[in-house]
């Protein structure tokens, strides 16, 4: 269903790590590459979206997975990793929903062209962009993380206003281009963001990079958002909280 590219990156663990345990729908694996923001991931594939029932992904540095005292149980299930964790007051961040586009429909979005009012966004257009901004709430800024500076910008004009930005950013370093989008809240409902998300997404391929959509379990909208601009939800996706607790 999805390219090589994001079949290999999200399987890294499971190449690059020891197997601690391995059934049917859970997979624990220690990995020493993993860097310490993500020395707990757990990664939940959605059922059908590999071809196959739902599976868990759990990968730990090695230092973590001695501290779970995971090693040689036969019995670990999703919910007694999750009690470890807890046990060792590690707390997981609200997991991610993540999107990319199915081998199909990247080639519907490649036979398309940007709709009018959708281009690119450069420096030039930092008065557009600062008048974006001012109209959007703190909130709903953070949220997004759409910046002009970042690797690629793109934005939806209606009446020679700027009502909606997305913005990429080369992730993990990997070939995987990381999204964000914002519309003016006015002026959400109307397939402004649609049309920014496949447009950016088109650039993304252009330059050799797999477009990838991610948002907060809880955040209803957005998820739609992912949907009706034609992505694939791959699954969830949870790492180390960053608070001290984690």
């Amino acid at each position: 269903m999805f390219s090589q590219i994001i079949t290999d990156f999200w399987r890294a663990p499971l190449v690059d790590g020891e197997v601690l345990h391995q059934d049917g729908s859970l997979v624990v694996v220690r990995d020493a590459a993993l860097p310490e923001d993500r020395r707990v991931t757990v990664l939940t594939t959605t059922a059908g979206a590999e071809g196959a029932a739902s599976t868990i992904l759990v990968a730990l540095t090695p230092v973590v997975a001695d501290a779970l005292r995971l090693t040689g149980r036969d019995d670990l299930t999703e919910a007694a990793v999750r009690q470890a964790l807890r046990d060792a007051q590690i707390t997981l961040h609200e997991a991610d929903c993540v999107f990319h586009w199915s081998e199909e429909a990247r080639a519907e979005l490649l036979a398309e062209a940007d709709e009018p009012g959708v281009r690119r966004l450069t420096a030039k257009d930092a008065d557009a962009f600062a008048a974006f901004e001012a109209s959007a709430s703190e909130r709903d800024l953070d949220d997004a993380y759409v910046e002009l500076d970042h690797w690629a910008v793109f934005g939806a004009f209606a009446g020679g206003r700027l009502v909606s930005a997305a913005s990429m950013y080369p992730w993990a370093g990997s070939r995987l281009a990381d999204t964000g989008v914002l519309t003016l809240p006015e002026l959400r409902g109307q397939g402004h963001a649609r049309r920014v998300v496949r447009a950016i997404s088109r650039y993304a391929y252009s330059q050799g990079h797999e477009p990838q959509y991610r948002c907060q379990v809880g955040n209803t909208a957005s998820r739609t958002l992912a949907v009706r601009a034609g992505l694939t939800q791959l699954g969830t996706w949870e790492v180390v909280s960053p608070d001290p607790a984690g």
